[in-house]
């Protein structure tokens, strides 16, 4: 009898394509075929290398791109294996690529886009998508089967998909338009504001101010206007002394000359409601250069909640919102309209959650 043929042929070859990806996929399509079963240690890369007739550098660079995207795993010292759980999670393959767009003012660094990104990119992860930063409203190499903005102008959204292959799904983050050719997922902004002046309201605070950016991003106006929407359905007059709003997702030195002003006036408010984590932090910081106790003086709830938010001297009362979780299904959501060629519109909207800490209590009789 002869020797038994090795599991993975020689690969060849394509124009236009890397060398490694050619490997990884069949690689991958050897362990679909059942050619390696889960939990089966494979070969290791010398001899990889030598069965596909690539350098090692190529079959070392293939086994790390299936085991960032969980069809293997490596163990220290023992080699590579096809991942215990592939199978259970495997849904069908599809080579895809997702051009991903952030606003142009938009900071990857505060707690609102790294939690949505990171959600993005855990399922991205799963999907075996891979995701391209794109400059905002261009994908000049035409290489992307879907896209992803994250939190842009409502008004962009019909402009920027205007400018991009129409068969290609959109799916827009963190914004909730009316546009008929883009998808939308965002959290309930108009009930973070209304829950939170509730949540005020029902302590007994009637000078209720607010803290948050301008109105450029459609979260910061939904939040302006369910901070709006609650205090009239409440009865609560809006004093424009009281409301602060930044150019920016915190506040410069002037803005926050603005707000020790509105904490030090007569006419202060009672409570704050703070569109952010960050403004959260400026209104503790206004508050200990006044002299002002938290929250005896001043109570403070804010969207947002970190882990830092409950560390916080006092820990900070704070609108939870599900932001991995609105990244994960945003990217699910793309992935499944590449995949079934679906030109429907889908909308979506998620709730937050109220976090009552330390920040927020009755106003003082004093």
């Amino acid at each position: 009898m002869g020797e038994a043929s090795p599991p993975i042929r020689p690969v060849t070859a394509q124009q236009g394509r890397s060398l490694y990806l050619i490997v990884r996929d069949a690689i991958r399509e050897a362990v679909d075929a059942g050619r390696f079963k889960p939990g089966e240690r494979l070969p290791s890369t010398k001899e990889l290398s030598q069965q596909l007739e690539v350098s090692l550098v190529t079959a070392h660079r293939a086994l790390q791109e299936l085991v960032t995207i969980g069809v293997l795993q490596r163990a220290q010292g023992r080699g590579t294996f096809v991942h215990p759980r592939y199978f259970d999670r495997k849904l069908p393959s599809i080579e895809a690529r997702v051009g991903l767009f952030f606003h142009p003012e938009a900071s990857l660094a505060d707690f609102y886009h790294s939690q949505v990104m990171e959600g993005v990119r855990q399922g991205a992860m799963h999907l075996s998508l891979d995701l391209v930063l794109l400059r905002f409203g261009e994908d000049i190499r035409n290489e992307c089967n879907g896209y992803l903005y994250v939190n842009p102008w409502e008004d962009q959204v019909e402009t920027l998909r205007a400018h991009l292959p129409r068969k290609q799904p959109v799916v827009a983050v963190g914004v909730m338009t009316d546009c008929d050719r883009a998808s939308c997922l965002d959290i309930d902004n108009l009930e973070l504001g209304r829950k939170a002046v509730d949540h005020l309201f029902r302590l007994g605070h009637r000078r209720i101010g607010y803290l948050g950016s301008g109105e450029q991003l459609s979260n910061s106006m939904q939040r302006w206007e369910g901070f709006r929407q609650g205090c009239e359905q409440h009865g609560v007059t809006i004093d424009e002394s009281r409301i602060v709003k930044g150019s920016s997702w915190q506040l410069n030195d002037t803005e926050m000359n603005d707000l020790l002003t509105t904490l030090a006036s007569n006419s202060r408010p009672t409570a704050m409601f703070c569109g952010g984590f960050f403004f959260a932090l400026d209104a503790y910081g206004a508050a200990a250069r006044l002299g002002l106790r938290i929250p005896q003086d001043l109570s403070i709830i804010a969207v947002d909640d970190p882990p830092s938010a409950a560390h916080l001297s006092p820990p900070l009362t704070t609108l939870r919102q599900p932001l991995n979780k609105l990244g994960q299904d945003a990217i699910t959501l793309l992935y499944d309209k590449i995949r079934k060629n679906d030109s429907t519109i889908t909308k979506r909207i998620l709730n937050g959650e109220l976090i009552i800490r330390a920040s927020t209590a009755a106003p003082s009789k004093t």
